[in-house]
């Protein structure tokens, strides 16, 4: 059995919380309200991240002096960098006083190993449904990590809505590593990148593994259509050097908010630039992309490669009324996660439905 390496901190907060109630999992700890985590970013081989978020008070906002016609939480994110770690180990951590500031995680493992992730996305409204699609987590996987496609809240720039994000994903992120990809509705807002101390695009290594992130919503990145053609292609550039680079990785996975193919018909041709990066995946063997942006479930195979939409995590349900001839796996319009089992060099991926039904379940080879 692995040995489990154990690491433990506790910080007393000095920071004075006020406002009105916020979601159930709240808690003081020395006069500060945390609203958020403890959860794990940035988790590698050596190196992970421990954040959380805290309320330091409230603005608010009125058409005439004194009268409040809006209020909004002051957000702020605590975050310590623990070097020195152990590959294929677990952590246990204190982030603040209470069982609630207790979290773990497990870095990757180097080389073949066994591992299993979770990939879901759009969980930005229907916070009862996000909670149902958690549970279903909870109940039904045991991932070494998660990755959220996007879209986590309704507006990323709207501070109210990320303590609820954070309460109904609580006791899945306390006990596991969580990475993101940027969705439409983040709105590139500071936010995002506060709370999970991630770049637009980036790529890191699970085993035998290899992952690529990207930011596929540039409209919100620059004002002009000239300024987001040189971002678009200096994470081409990117793009195609990382998966290059990770030709001696079993499995190459490339994640990111909008899909290249939709069952959507109203969504056909809306997202051309990721359509257009199909020739790069197929030259660089990519084993399959996840994405999510269509609040739905589809996987299609296309020149041996797989691509899965994971939209399923919340927010209201879109039709699948036009799935692509030749290339449809499965389609449907339900709440949905993604659980991808890998064993040295075998892996398989499943969708199912927050009550563990199975909607498909597809393996993957090299």
């Amino acid at each position: 059995m692995r040995r489990a390496a154990v690491l433990c901190l506790v910080l007393f907060l000095s920071l004075v919380a006020s406002g009105p109630t916020r979601p159930a999992a709240a808690q003081q700890a020395g006069g500060a309200k945390i609203v958020g985590g403890p959860y794990a970013v940035n988790v590698g081989a050596r190196t992970a991240t421990v954040m959380w978020v805290v309320e330091t008070g409230e603005a608010s906002l009125g058409t005439q002096p004194g009268k409040v016609d809006k209020t909004s939480p002051v957000l702020h994110a605590e975050s310590i960098v623990f070097p020195n770690l152990k590959a294929g180990t677990t952590y246990y951590y204190q982030a603040f006083p209470g069982d609630a500031g207790k979290g773990s995680f497990k870095t990757p493992p180097e080389g073949p190993a066994k591992f299993q992730f979770v990939v879901y996305g759009d969980t930005r409204t229907r916070h009862d449904v996000h909670r149902a699609v958690i549970a279903g987590m909870l109940k039904y996987a045991q991932p070494d990590f998660v990755m959220h496609t996007g879209d986590l809240v309704a507006d990323g720039a709207d501070s109210s809505q990320w303590p609820i994000f954070f309460d109904v994903e609580r006791e899945l992120l306390r006990k596991t590593a969580f990475f993101s990809s940027l969705g439409n509705h983040e709105r590139n807002a500071r936010n995002y990148f506060d709370f999970t101390d991630a770049q637009p695009h980036y790529s890191f290594n699970w085993g035998n593994a290899h992952f690529s992130v990207m930011d596929s919503n540039i409209e919100d990145v620059a004002p002009t259509r000239a300024e987001q053609e040189v971002f678009w292609q200096e994470q081409l550039r990117w793009l195609e050097s990382d998966l290059r680079d990770a030709q001696n990785a079993d499995f190459r996975f490339v994640i990111a908010h909008h899909p290249p193919e939709t069952a959507v018909k109203r969504r056909q041709g809306e997202n051309p630039r990721m359509t257009e990066l199909e020739p790069m995946f197929e030259k660089y063997h990519l084993s399959a992309g996840f994405f999510g942006h269509d609040h739905n479930y589809q996987h299609y195979l296309k020149n041996g490669v797989h691509y899965f939409t994971t939209g399923g995590g919340g927010a209201p349900l879109y039709d699948v009324d036009a799935p692509p001839k030749d290339i449809t796996v499965k389609v449907a319009s339900t709440e949905n996660f993604v659980v991808v089992n890998v064993d040295g060099k075998s892996a398989r991926v499943e969708a199912r439905k927050p009550d563990g039904e199975l909607l498909d379940s597809t393996a993957l080879g090299r």
